[in-house]
């Protein structure tokens, strides 16, 4: 069996559906997945552990094959031919390979096109400071990453680094130079990767993960010497971000932390994707915007009182995820049990609706 035509068939089945995801698992045929739906590809054969095994190896290079036997886990790249790119995250589980492949389009889509709120324009003008992006695995963080930095590279003369594990999107050229590096391709680490930034003269940085210690003050370090950093964690709000961050830290350096936070942290945008009524997802996003009062909630380690403050500064630009929420059921965009279902605090929706 041709093992990489095989996986290209089902990859182009993935895109004429649609797909966020291709899932290949031994003892069950591929499936997809639309709109958060798992869809089994019936008419396709049921997955044999050579079958995993095959597929696998035949998108992965000799380098790539001995560390994945090695650590029994990897994540990856691949682009299919022009019609986008997959992330892929190739595991054991029984002994048996697993595949979870999720598509990354071609096109990279606009703020607008992806229905995130305008201040991250604002955002993406400012010349230097801290701009995180947080969220749960799968709620978009990546792509929205991805509308900023390509805002830049439309409309400004910049020197862009990104650190990824993987690549995923992929930019056209056009004003900015971007130069992508891929954790364990291109560089040993996150950490390695960022320290070396400071001597590659770079105006904007971008960090796929803020996995670590190092990696999280190194990031903050960029931020604080003049460069413009986008980064990501695995957050649900502005406050619970402050706090991980805070927490990472010996407890004698989390003074020092919280300073250096107050006064390089630009802002931060906490999302979540909902079912849109019309089908597809919609993002709903929390901003919080770095401000003096902000500032000093961050500085005196006050950071339960950020929501208030998020709550009280609609002027200002800031969007509370629950007033978001429903703006959009008023919209029509998402439904009220999606919006509650959904939101931190399902009591506070249902008494703003009221």
């Amino acid at each position: 069996m041709d093992y990489l035509s095989y996986l290209k068939k089902l990859l182009d089945i993935a895109v004429q559906e649609e797909a966020s995801d291709l899932d290949i698992c031994v003892g069950h045929a591929p499936n997809i997945r639309i709109t958060g739906q798992l869809v089994p590809l019936g008419q396709e054969k049921i997955i044999t552990d050579k079958d995993s095994e095959g597929i696998a190896f035949s998108i992965m290079s000799e380098v790539q094959k001995k560390r994945f036997l090695e650590e029994k886990e990897m994540d990856f790249s691949y682009d299919h031919g022009g019609k986008g790119r997959f992330r892929i995250n190739a595991f054991f589980q029984r002994g048996t390979i697993s595949l979870a492949l999720r598509f990354i389009p071609s096109d990279i889509r606009t703020i607008e096109e992806l229905s995130l709120p305008p201040i991250l324009h604002d955002f993406v003008s400012r010349p230097q400071g801290l701009i995180l992006v947080t969220g749960a695995s799968g709620q978009g963080k990546t792509t929205t990453l991805a509308a900023m930095i390509d805002e830049i590279n439309h409309t400004r003369s910049s020197h862009i680094i990104t650190i990824e594990d993987p690549i995923e999107y992929t930019y056209p050229i056009d004003r900015a130079i971007i130069d992508q590096r891929e954790v364990s391709l291109d560089t040993l680490s996150f950490a390695g990767a960022l320290r070396s930034t400071f001597r590659q003269n770079p105006d904007v940085i971008m960090v796929g993960e803020m996995r670590d210690l190092e990696t999280i003050s190194t990031t903050i370090t960029a931020a604080e010497t003049g460069h413009l950093v986008f980064a990501t964690l695995h957050t649900n709000s502005a406050a619970q971000t402050i706090h991980r961050i805070v927490d990472v830290f010996p407890g004698d350096q989390q003074n020092q932390i919280r300073f250096q936070l107050s006064s390089s942290l630009l802002g931060i945008i906490s999302q979540r994707l909902i079912p849109r009524i019309k089908g597809g997802f919609i993002p709903v996003c929390e901003v919080m915007i770095c401000n003096n009062a902000i500032s000093t909630l961050i500085r005196e380690d006050k950071t339960h009182e950020i929501p208030a403050v998020i709550e009280t500064s609609a002027k200002e630009g800031m969007i509370s995820s629950n007033r978001a929420m429903v703006d959009l059921v008023r919209k029509k965009e998402i439904s009220l049990k999606n919006a509650v279902d959904y939101a931190l605090d399902p009591g506070e929706v249902r008494n703003l609706l009221r």
